[in-house]
C-alpha cells in the first residue's frame, strides 16, 4: 500500500489532468458559441465529446477509481483540505460511476445537436423544428436520473448536480413561500401609478453600449488581465482557471437594460471565478459551491448593487457621458426606471419581483416532464397557460416563449431554481456585508465597491467548496437560507420606489 502523500500527489495529478481536458472541451464550446462559422457545427460535437468522453474515463478509469479508494481509507491522516478534497470526488466519482463512457458520449451529441436546432428554432420562431432534438435530451435526463437514483423524485437526482443537498420537496416550500408573499406585494405595487421608464428605450448605439458595459465591469472589479468580454446570443460566463474567466452578453439598441444587466450580471459570475483559490486549481476545492451561491454573486452584482441608487450616484454622469439621451433625466428617475416593477414575457428581462415567477414556471414544468406528466410535444402549449396563470400575459410566439433560454438545449434540467436561490442568498450576504462594513452604502455612493468586493472575496470566493451552501450561508450569516432577507430587501426598496 502507498504511502498517503504519495497517493494525494497521485489522485491530484489526476484530478489536474481531467481538468485540462474539461477546460479544452470548454474552450472549444466558448468558441462554438461566440466565433465558430455555421458549417463546423457537426465537427465540434465530436471533438468536444471526445474530449469529455476523456476526461470521463480518467475520472471513472481503474487507475483513478484504485487511488481515490486507497485514500478513502487512509483519509483521516490527510489534512482538513486534502480530506475535503477526497470527500467530494468520492461523492462526485459515485455519481460518475453511474454514467458509462457510452452514456457521457450520448449525451455531449445530444446535447450539442440540440443545442443547435434550438438556435434554428429560435431563429425560425418555431418551437416545432426543436421538438425532437429536446424529446431526446429529455429521455435522456430521465434515464439519467434513474442511473443516479434518488429517493423520493427523479427531480432530486438531477438537481443534486447543481444545488448538493437540495431536493424537490425543498423547492417546492420555498417556491411556496414566493406564491405566498410575493403575489401580494407584486399586486399592490401593480396598483400604483407606474415609473416612467421610456426614456430607457431610445435608440442607443450598440458600441457606446459596448463602451460603457466594459466601463462598468471594470468598476466593479472585474479583472481583464484574467478574463474578456464578448458577443453571444445568450449571455453565459466561462471559466478555464481563476486567470481566464470569460463573459459574453448581448445588445439591443433599442432597450439599454439588455446589455447593462447582462454585463453586470455576468460581471458578478466572473468576480466569483476570478477569486477562487488557485492553489486548489484542478481540485473540488478550487471550484464553486454550487449554482446558488453562484447566483448570489451574480445577483448581488447586479441587483443589490448595480440596481441601487449609491451606484448610480456614483457612476450616472459616467453613463451620461455615453449616452446623451440620457443628458436631462435625474439620477433618482433613473434609478426608478430601471427597478420598474411590470410583467413581461422575457425572463432575463423581468424585474426583481416577477423574476421568481418566470423561474417557477419553468422549475414547474421541468419536473413534469421528469415525471412523465408532460411531454416535449405539448410543452409549447403548457408553457404559454403557465404564464397567463402566474403572470397574466399572452404569449404571442415561440421565441418569447418556450424558445427564449437555451438550457433545455443543454440539458440543463435543475438548473434553473438556482436563480432563485441565488436571489435569496443574495440579500442575506448583502445585509450580513452591511453589518460588517462600515459605512457599506456611503463607499459604493463614492464610487469605491472595494470593501465589498474584498468582503465577497474573503469570505465567499477564497472558500471554494470548503463548505456546502447552506453550511456556508450559515457560517456567515448565523442561519441557513431564509427567504425573509428577500422579501424584507423587496420590501424596503419597493415601497419606498412606489408607495413614497
Amino acid at each position: 500500500m502507498s504511502s498517503t502523500n504519495t497517493l494525494y500527489e497521485q489522485y491530484k495529478q489526476q484530478s489536474i489532468q481531467r481538468t485540462h481536458l474539461e477546460s479544452a472541451a470548454a474552450v472549444l464550446s466558448w468558441d462554438k458559441e461566440v466565433y465558430m462559422p455555421k458549417e463546423g457545427a457537426a465537427n465540434r460535437t465530436q471533438q468536444i465529446a471526445t474530449l469529455m468522453s476523456m476526461a470521463h474515463e480518467l475520472f471513472t478509469g481503474n487507475e483513478f477509481s484504485d487511488t481515490l479508494a486507497e485514500l478513502e481509507q487512509q483519509k483521516e491522516q490527510l489534512p482538513q483540505d486534502a480530506r475535503r478534497n477526497v470527500e467530494l470526488s468520492s461523492h462526485s466519482h459515485r455519481r460518475m460511476r453511474a454514467l458509462d463512457t457510452d452514456f457521457v458520449r450520448r449525451s455531449s451529441i445530444v446535447s450539442s445537436n440540440a443545442y443547435h436546432a434550438w438556435l434554428k428554432a429560435r431563429e425560425a420562431n418555431d418551437f416545432s423544428l426543436f421538438k425532437k432534438e429536446l424529446g431526446e435530451v429529455v429521455q435522456l435526463k430521465r434515464e439519467e436520473a434513474e442511473r443516479l437514483g434518488y429517493e423520493d423524485h427523479p427531480y432530486d437526482a438531477l438537481l443534486e448536480e447543481f444545488e448538493p443537498g437540495y431536493t424537490a420537496a425543498m423547492l417546492d416550500t420555498l417556491f411556496a413561500d414566493v406564491k405566498a408573499k410575493l403575489v401580494d406585494l407584486v399586486q399592490e405595487i401593480r396598483a400604483q401609478q407606474q415609473v416612467k421608464d421610456d426614456f430607457l428605450y431610445q435608440t442607443f448605439d450598440t458600441q457606446a453600449q459596448w463602451d460603457a458595459s466594459l466601463d462598468l465591469l471594470r468598476k466593479i472589479g472585474y479583472n481583464f488581465d484574467a478574463g474578456r468580454q464578448d458577443w453571444s446570443p445568450h449571455p453565459f460566463t466561462i471559466n478555464f482557471s481563476p486567470k481566464d474567466v470569460r463573459v459574453t452578453t448581448r445588445v439591443d439598441e433599442n432597450d439599454l437594460n439588455n446589455l447593462l444587466w447582462s454585463s453586470l450580471h455576468e460581471g458578478g459570475h466572473a468576480l466569483y471565478e476570478q477569486g477562487l483559490p488557485e492553489k486548489h486549481y484542478g481540485l473540488p476545492i478550487g471550484r464553486h459551491v454550487s449554482l446558488g451561491i453562484h447566483e448570489s454573486q451574480s445577483r448581488l452584482w447586479e441587483n443589490n448593487v448595480g440596481r441601487s441608487l449609491p451606484f448610480w450616484r456614483a457612476h450616472y454622469s459616467t453613463l451620461q457621458s455615453y449616452f446623451l439621451q440620457l443628458k436631462n433625466v435625474s439620477v433618482e428617475a433613473f434609478y426608478k426606471a430601471i427597478n420598474t416593477i411590470k410583467t413581461g414575457l422575457i425572463r432575463t428581462e423581468a424585474d426583481e419581483l416577477h423574476y421568481h415567477f418566470h423561474v417557477l414556471i419553468r422549475y414547474e414544468l421541468e419536473k413534469a416532464l421528469l415525471e412523465g406528466n408532460l411531454e416535449v410535444a405539448d410543452l409549447s402549449t403548457a408553457w404559454n397557460d403557465a404564464y397567463k396563470k402566474y403572470l397574466n400575459v399572452d404569449v404571442p410566439d415561440d421565441k418569447q416563449g418556450v424558445l427564449q433560454d437555451i438550457h433545455w438545449a443543454y440539458g440543463s434540467i435543475g438548473y434553473f431554481p438556482t436563480y432563485s436561490l441565488g436571489s435569496f442568498y443574495a440579500a442575506q450576504f448583502y445585509q450580513q456585508a452591511e453589518k460588517e462594513i462600515n459605512n457599506l452604502e456611503a463607499e459604493i455612493e463614492k464610487g469605491n465597491t472595494q470593501p465589498l468586493l474584498t468582503w465577497l472575496q474573503q469570505n465567499i470566493y477564497s472558500q471554494g467548496r470548503t463548505y456546502d451552501a447552506n453550511e456556508l450561508c450559515q457560517k456567515l450569516t448565523g442561519e441557513t437560507l431564509n427567504f425573509d432577507y428577500f422579501y424584507q430587501y423587496a420590501q424596503k426598496k419597493y415601497r419606498a420606489i412606489y408607495f413614497e
